[in-house]
């Protein structure tokens, strides 16, 4: 997606401040430095700087000028965010929070799915599935399927603020899932444990959803945990997702 000067201002300041060139603490440089450098008007520094307020990144105030916030005030619930610290470089334990995340809400989403999933919900996740199938036996986009596939799981559960997250969500579980992809045969052994997950959906089973998932979460921190110790480089969630290569 193509963005305007306001999101390519946010974006310049915002990994500025997640790459650590503006530490916590430090204030960011004043308007007038800050509209030669990046050939803007005052105007667009100012709404640029009110985007970064509002994701947790700055404080601004009288005497004190804009500070940046050191991270455990940053939105990690904002794709931009989550975005630039992938440019920056995902750390063990941004990994593993998200890791956390998932065993705290995805379980519990699946029991709710597995209880009110509509045939229209699971049409949807259906084709989800067939994408990720149709990646793995011909090649493809298997990463995008993957989201939608747990984005339709999420969406089921008939919960207004559970749907919300599923769309702040995306990036996070991105994370996951494009490392799960790298790994080697990653897409095709968690292929079963998708579908093991939609067939208790389908069969109205709180229970057996609530395992399935739990199962499909474990092998992923399995995934995280083997390309850490390997030290192979992280993907970044700036490129285009992972196509697989034919079979």
């Amino acid at each position: 997606m193509i963005k305007n000067v306001h999101g390519n201002t946010v974006d310049h300041l915002g990994e500025a401040i997640v790459s650590g060139r503006y530490a916590a603490g430090a204030s960011i440089p004043p308007e007038p430095a800050l509209c030669a450098e990046l050939g803007v008007s005052r105007t667009v520094v100012r709404e640029a700087v009110k985007s970064l307020i509002a994701k947790g990144l700055i404080t601004t105030g009288p005497k004190v000028g804009t500070r940046v916030l050191s991270e455990d005030h940053w939105n990690w619930f904002d794709p931009d965010v989550i975005i630039w610290q992938s440019k920056a470089g995902l750390t063990p334990e941004f990994l593993r929070d998200l890791q956390d995340l998932r065993r705290v809400v995805e379980p519990a989403a699946m029991r709710l799915a597995a209880v009110r999933a509509t045939a229209q919900d699971i049409a949807g996740i259906e084709l989800a599935y067939a994408g990720m199938r149709r990646a793995v036996e011909e090649g493809g986009d298997y990463v995008t399927y993957d989201l939608l596939f747990h984005q339709g799981l999420l969406k089921a559960s008939r919960n207004r603020m559970l749907v919300q997250m599923s769309k702040v969500l995306g990036a996070l579980l991105r994370t996951s899932f494009e490392i799960s992809t790298r790994r080697k045969n990653g897409p095709q052994i968690s292929l079963p444990m998708h579908r093991a997950v939609l067939d208790a959906v389908i069969a109205h089973d709180p229970d057996r959803a609530e395992k399935a998932i739990q199962k499909l979460i474990d092998s992923a921190r399995d995934d995280i945990e083997e390309v850490l110790a390997s030290r192979r480089r992280l993907p970044s969630l700036s490129q285009p997702a992972s196509l697989l290569k034919m079979v």
